[in-house]
């Protein structure tokens, strides 16, 4: 089994904005948490508050689940 956890959210870019990926596949560009939860549900994955800090959920790069701001 795999062991790479299924959403990877990438660095936050110049204007915040951090793109996911869910399964390999481009979810679009989260501006905020809720912005990750939201895809998350649309891809029938967890969104409880304990999801975003599941590792084997998510993998957070260039930050975690609070950095938003472009200048990181």
């Amino acid at each position: 089994m795999d062991s790479r956890a299924p959403v990877v959210v990438l660095p936050p870019s110049p204007d915040g904005g951090r793109q996911v990926t869910i399964h390999g596949e481009d979810a679009g560009t989260a501006y905020s948490l809720f912005d990750v939860l939201d895809l998350l549900h649309g891809a029938d994955l967890p969104t409880e508050d304990k999801a975003i800090d599941d590792p084997e959920l998510i993998e957070w790069r260039g930050g975690g689940p609070y950095d938003w701001n472009g200048a990181a």
